[in-house]
């Protein structure tokens, strides 16, 4: 933890697995153990992930108590995360997502406690005053806005269990706002540049998208082609489609299987979990079994906590508003349907197969005219050489209002990032510093609106020094 003398703790190792999780000393969940415990990073190999040599399923939830009322970060508070970290073990879930956190504060206590449960973090960089807005995408993408974002990659890369980032969530829900795309794309290329620039480990970036049937195929097949560099390492789906009870193909899962047999990173799903009826979790058995494993790599249930509105409450596993958690009758169907399905045998059929996609060409639904992305503004070009400095945290000033501060583009297959073209200023917006991009999942789903953990290595470090003299 930033700023914390060590004391001189016995150095101990032990293999974690999900059993050891529930019963591990009070000691290793002190301030002392700093990233003690370190999961296997999570790798990207052709369309499925890796933790070292074995296939990893995301089995999780979005987890962001408070929701849109009260934009808070969940793992910069000890106690809570002591408290939810429980419920995630009866869970044996091995990720959460979570929408927004404070890249101000340290995370060491909470993401080690984490780790210790065998729980990876799969983390949206975007906060409600620091994303791309899908009305003004131009405008809402500058320097200020990839400082701020840059500087939350600098806070979650050093962990490893830190599984992926989100550049975006939801920024494409319609046919209009698909104009927003190569921006996003654009963010996915500098977080990508970004972290192989300040030669940090290779941690996975990429879109979470709206489930939506007139550009869903478009959309995935735009953020997986062009150079490396642009190309998203997965795509996820924010898909509410399967609602109990219900089939492998009459919740036209069957088809979206079909759709991208051969895609070449991995996908899974962001958010599940249809409310339209009560809540069986039936999908769960067909997600991790072998009628999907070639192509899918499981996915997060939305959500952890129950919200205020009424639509949202329906989501809830747990109600957090006492003095402790108290499970709904969702928690227990969840963690029955997870206990009774167990992921797919050796590699699940995954394809080694990495080759980009097409990209889509300009359509009455996929309204992008070429493969140009907007070049990265000129003053970003100085974060890569001498790092993002700090975190503004929650209360920051934001960005949106900043203005758009290039107007060049980095032609398609260059395979650069770096600042091109004229620099000019904008007047800014309408004032409002709300994202209606997504920054966060603060927001009721959209389908929703409109229509084990893991087995690590737990060590302790010793740390001699200033405790001994």
């Amino acid at each position: 933890m930033k700023g914390i003398s060590g004391s001189a703790p016995v150095a101990v190792a032990l293999y974690a697995s999900s059993a050891l999780a529930h019963i591990l000393p009070a000691a290793f969940l002190t301030p002392f153990s700093k990233r003690a415990t370190s999961l296997p990073e999570v790798t990207v190999k052709g369309n499925a992930f890796f933790a070292g040599s074995s296939r990893f399923y995301i089995r999780g939830v979005d987890y962001q108590p408070g929701g849109s009322s009260d934009a808070v970060d969940p793992i910069a508070d000890t106690e809570v995360c002591k408290r939810d970290i429980a419920e995630f073990q009866k869970l044996k879930i091995n990720t959460v997502r979570i929408y927004t956190v404070d890249n101000s504060k340290s995370h060491d206590e909470c993401m080690d406690m984490l780790s210790q449960a065998g729980i990876y973090l799969a983390l949206d960089v975007n906060t409600p005053k620091y994303s791309i807005r899908q009305d003004k995408p131009a405008q809402s993408y500058n320097s200020a806005y990839l400082q701020n974002i840059f500087a939350t990659i600098d806070e979650f890369v050093k962990y490893s269990n830190t599984l992926l980032f989100f550049s975006g969530n939801e920024v494409i829900n319609n046919v209009k706002t698909s104009v927003a795309a190569p921006y996003v794309k654009a963010v996915t290329r500098d977080m990508k540049q970004y972290i192989g620039n300040r030669k940090y480990r290779p941690v996975p970036v990429g879109y979470s998208a709206a489930d939506i049937d007139d550009n869903r195929l478009e959309a995935a097949h735009y953020f997986n082609c062009g150079t490396d560099d642009e190309r998203s390492d997965f795509f996820a789906f924010n898909d509410y489609s399967w609602c109990d009870p219900s089939t492998f193909s009459t919740s036209t899962w069957q088809q979206k299987v079909k759709d991208f047999s051969d895609y070449s990173i991995p996908i899974f799903l962001s958010e599940y979990g249809c409310t339209k009826t009560d809540r069986k979790f039936g999908e769960i058995a067909t997600l991790y079994g072998t009628q999907m494993s070639a192509v899918y790599s499981g996915g997060l249930v939305y959500e952890y906590s129950k919200e205020g509105s009424d639509i949202q409450a329906k989501f809830g596993l747990v109600d957090v508003t006492g003095s402790s958690p108290q499970e709904l009758d969702d928690f227990t169907t969840l963690a029955n349907a997870f206990s009774k399905t167990p992921n797919p045998s050796g590699d699940g059929g995954y394809k080694m197969n990495g080759q980009a996609s097409t990209c889509p060409s300009q359509s009455s639904t996929w309204l992008v005219a070429n493969d140009g992305l907007p070049a990265m503004p000129p003053k970003a070009s100085n974060y890569f050489k001498n790092g993002a400095g700090k975190g503004l945290g929650l209360t920051g000033p934001g960005s949106q209002d900043n203005g758009a501060e290039s107007t060049g583009t980095a032609s398609a297959g260059s395979g650069k990032a770096t600042a091109s073209g004229t620099s000019s200023s904008s007047s800014g917006s309408s004032g409002k510093s709300s994202s209606s991009s997504a920054s966060s999942a603060l927001r009721v789903p959209a389908m929703e609106m409109g229509p084990y953990v893991c087995a690590g290595v737990v060590f302790v470090s010793t740390l001699l020094g200033a405790a001994l003299l």
